[in-house]
């Protein structure tokens, strides 16, 4: 097992408000900024931060989503322009470990909390509608910077400053980026189809989806990449 210890440099919160875009607007908690100080990692999520979309955001098994800045250069020569903290609108903004590194399954402390890995980020439409770039979620499923959802196994404060360190890796666990590949690129490589669905840290939502792409059925991904009509 290769170890990693990434550096939390700001807990991002954020309350719903109107997100303007396509000639509407949706309630949205994605215009977060960082926290001073220490904020309690509960089960459900960081106190003080909102999802408007409960669904698809937020609870046991998405409490957190973390997001690597080693991504924020490339997105500033990509979109040629700054982008100001939690600009995915991530809970935890990170250095130090990026997809590449980070399994599913891992258990990792996080300051006083004790955290696992979940899920990737599949990418929405709300970031693209902040920043005013229409494929934006597109590219970022494509260019597999998605980042990546916590569940807290022992709840406890973060602060920035603190560490998100692996002290444990189940066996049979897939990394970010190759459950991002499968998923969003090579899209019919059966082989890795298999692999990720062997891997029982699979989310549900994911298998389901993967097991349709089997049976030769397509997943129709418009509203969730552009937004409503």
């Amino acid at each position: 097992m290769t170890g990693y210890t990434a550096q939390v440099l700001g807990v991002n919160l954020g309350r719903v408000a109107r997100l303007e875009g396509r000639r509407k607007s949706v309630p949205s908690a994605i215009c977060k900024m960082p926290a001073p100080g220490a904020v309690w990692l509960g089960q459900e999520g960081f106190a003080g931060d909102e999802q408007a979309d409960r669904k698809n955001h937020g609870g046991p098994e998405k409490a957190a989503l973390v997001y690597p800045t080693e991504h924020y250069v490339r997105w500033r020569r990509m979109l040629g322009r700054e982008i100001g903290p939690a600009a995915f609108g991530e809970n935890l903004s990170t250095r130090g470990a990026t997809e590449e590194d980070v399994h599913l399954g891992d258990v990792c402390r996080l300051g006083g909390a004790l955290v696992q890995v979940s899920q990737p980020r599949r990418p929405c439409y709300k970031p693209a509608w902040r920043h005013g770039v229409r494929d934006l979620a597109l590219l970022t499923q494509q260019s597999g910077m998605t980042g990546f959802y916590l569940r807290v196994l022992e709840e406890g404060e973060v602060r920035a400053g603190d560490a998100l360190l692996l002290l444990d890796r189940p066996p049979g666990t897939v990394s970010v980026a190759e459950a991002n590949r499968v998923m969003h690129r090579d899209r019919y490589d059966a082989e890795g189809i298999e692999r990720l669905l062997a891997c029982r840290w699979l989310p549900p939502s994911w298998r389901e989806e993967l097991q349709r792409r089997l049976a030769g059925m397509k997943e129709d991904a418009a509203e969730r990449l552009k937004g409503p009509a």
